[in-house]
């Protein structure tokens, strides 16, 4: 492809994303796997140069750009190579008009820029878009640390057990130790949300959103083969990834529950203040990820920010219901937005006065309104806010 027509292709894939961000539709890591199937005639360096791109301008733009023609076209003063390319010919962008809009504005989206956590500054906020680095978790029931520096000479070892930093574009899925379940990729915030969840020893643990799994195994490497956790989803599809994941680890004290959506109340009676410990890694604007998924700053509205508290909300409320006496709830969100994080926990406690904070003792992080911070800047780690409670 000419350089005009990787200009067009990524015009193209641009435009695609910015409506599934408008919609609620696919990642835009997905989308660009379906774009790229339907267009076998690129190369291995057209996708690389397309990719890089749409990856800078969605990076760019905080504000969802009306179209990826705009998106690119913002980008000229810092990419001036590229006016050349927009004239029309060699499958390139059509010429661009005197009086043609443009995408402006910062890399944040103006209506939140105020509303991070105090701790996070225009530097931690810029820290957002650099590039997220590759963490595995080691799993000890199946592997030692000394087995990961002999695999990889270059990882590096991090702050908490078990946790290490290999260089990025390293292909974990191909070795053996992952096919043995000996080691996941998963960020280190994420660890340390398992740690201290998994600090008390529980003897029956809920995640009561677990997702594909990547926290409930998690529990199950750090806790006694001889503890039961179960995990709890909505979502069917992410759900049914934990089995194959879990006979990989050999986890064999991990169920599912697959939960009824405005029903999850009926589906865990059974667990009602029974559990030692519920993990609630909650639904949220994903602020924490966006080193990650950029995109997600398309997506986020003032109107789905009041949606995503609500529910998140109802899931405070609920967890709690499911935690014994003497039991731990952890609350956790991948996001430093206060209305996410800090505010959620201070106003369970003022309306809960049977609860708690537990303090939290990890190597990393920052304390934070009745929790802890976690963010790329200060920790290495994507954003995250979490906090443990104890139930009284």
């Amino acid at each position: 492809m000419t350089p005009s027509a990787r200009l067009q292709a990524a015009i193209d894939l641009l435009d695609w994303i910015i409506a599934a961000a408008r919609d609620n539709g696919a990642s835009a890591d997905n989308i660009a796997k379906k774009f790229f199937k339907e267009r076998r005639y690129a190369g291995s360096g057209d996708r690389r140069a397309i990719r890089e791109h749409v990856y800078a301008a969605i990076r760019r733009w905080g504000d969802r750009p009306d179209s990826g023609r705009q998106a690119l076209l913002g980008l000229l003063d810092e990419q001036p190579e590229w006016r050349e390319l927009f004239g029309g010919g060699n499958y390139g962008p059509a010429a661009i008009a005197a009086d043609e809009p443009v995408a402006s504005g910062p890399q944040v989206p103006a209506w939140l820029a105020g509303r991070f956590a105090s701790l996070i500054d225009e530097a931690e906020q810029s820290a957002l878009f650099d590039r997220a680095p590759l963490h595995i978790r080691v799993n000890a029931q199946r592997a030692t640390d000394a087995s990961i520096t002999a695999a990889w000479p270059d990882a590096v070892a991090l702050p908490l057990p078990h946790a290490f930093a290999l260089p990025t574009g390293t292909q974990v899925e191909d070795m053996p130790l992952y096919r043995d379940g000996a080691v996941e990729i998963q960020d280190m915030g994420s660890q340390a949300i398992a740690l201290a969840g998994a600090a008390s020893t529980p003897k029956l643990a809920l995640d009561l959103c677990a997702g594909a799994g990547g926290k409930t195994l998690a529990l199950a490497a750090m806790l006694p083969s001889d503890s039961q956790i179960i995990a709890a989803d909505t979502d069917r599809g992410r759900l049914s990834r934990i089995d194959p994941r879990k006979r990989r680890a050999g986890a064999d004290n991990i169920e599912t529950i697959l939960l009824g959506p405005g029903r999850e109340a009926e589906s865990l009676q059974h667990l009602k203040s029974r559990c030692d410990l519920v993990l609630i890694d909650a639904p949220c604007s994903g602020t924490g990820t966006w080193r990650r998924n950029p995109e997600l700053r398309w997506r986020m509205t003032p109107k789905r920010l009041d949606h995503t508290t609500e529910l998140q909300q109802r899931l405070f409320e609920l967890g709690s219901e499911m935690v014994k006496p003497g039991g731990h709830l952890v609350y956790a969100v991948c996001s430093l937005l206060d209305a996410e994080g800090g505010e959620q926990t201070e106003s369970f406690l003022e309306s809960h006065p049977g609860w708690r904070e537990k303090p939290i003792d990890l190597p990393i992080g920052r304390p934070y309104r009745k929790g802890v911070l976690l963010s790329p800047c200060h920790d290495g780690t994507d954003g995250f806010y979490f906090t443990c409670l104890e139930k009284l």
